[in-house]
This record gives structure tokens, C-alpha cells and sequence, in this order.
């Protein structure tokens, strides 16, 4: 292992794909662009609906357009499927536009990993369903999800 590494390294099995993914979700929940971006190599080619990028740099500066567009944003992921040094989940998250509409967002993101761990490659598939804020499920403080709080399948997403 070397310094750049970003445990835990491929090959995944099901306890690493999942921390993995648990990771990721805790670092976007932390909406900090450039403490996420590092999880990414520097030429790392993205997909996210609509948009193509490559580069840290780039994907930092989606981010903070995102995050300053989704406010109150929450997410959960659960892996879907891994295999050497690829990982599959599914997601949802929910956020307010600045008029205050709700929104749950679910999607899939394939993700494929460097031999250091870093993400070189992510595609997502995202879809945005308008909701009422009473119908909100993801209402822990902003921040890390809690450890105790109910995953995807538990929620019926």
C-alpha cells in the first residue's frame, strides 16, 4: 500500500464493496467538493445524466454547481453488484430547489476503481421525482447518515 492509496483497494468482495459505497455516501453527504473529488483520479471520466466531464477538476466544479442548486441534500446508497474492481449501486437522494419543491432523485452508478482505489471511471443514471416535504424519508441532521438509520430496500426504495 502506498500513500495515494484510498483503501479499501480492488479486488472488492461484498464487506470491502460495501464499505466502499458507505464511504462514498458519507463523503457526499459531507457536500465538500474538494474532499469528495480526491476519491477520484486526476483524469477520472465521468457521465452524470446529461453531462460528460474528465478530470478532479472538473468534477469539483460539478459539484459545487450541484450542491449549491440541491440544497438539503441526503443521500443513501446500497452496492447492487461487484466484481473485481468495478462496483454497481443504487441510489437515492433528496434535496430542495431554492423555490423549496422537494425532490427524491434515484439512480444507478457504475463505478470502476484504479489499483490504488481511486475511481477512474463513473457513470450515472439519475432520474428526479418531485415530492411533498411530508413525504420526505431522509431527515437526519446534514451530515453522515446515522448508523442506525434504515437503508434503501428497508424504506421500500
Amino acid at each position: 500500500m502506498t500513500s495515494t492509496d484510498r483503501p479499501p483497494l480492488p479486488p472488492f468482495n461484498a464487506e470491502t464493496a460495501a464499505r466502499k459505497a458507505r464511504m462514498a455516501e458519507d463523503a457526499w453527504n459531507g457536500r465538500d467538493p474538494s474532499r469528495v473529488a480526491l476519491a477520484y483520479t486526476l483524469e477520472s471520466r465521468w457521465r452524470n445524466r446529461a453531462e460528460f466531464l474528465q478530470g478532479r477538476d472538473a468534477i469539483e466544479q460539478f459539484l459545487t454547481r450541484k450542491w449549491a442548486r440541491e440544497l438539503d441534500y441526503r443521500l443513501i446508497k446500497d452496492v447492487w453488484a461487484f466484481d473485481a474492481n468495478r462496483i454497481a449501486v443504487r441510489f437515492a437522494y433528496e434535496w430542495r430547489d431554492d423555490s423549496g419543491q422537494w425532490f427524491r432523485s434515484y439512480g444507478n452508478e457504475n463505478w470502476e476503481f484504479d489499483a490504488h482505489g481511486l475511481m477512474q471511471t463513473r457513470f450515472a443514471s439519475i432520474n428526479d421525482l418531485p415530492i411533498r416535504e411530508d413525504d420526505r424519508k431522509f431527515r437526519w441532521p446534514q451530515g453522515r447518515r446515522p448508523d442506525d438509520h434504515p437503508g434503501l430496500s428497508a424504506l421500500g426504495l
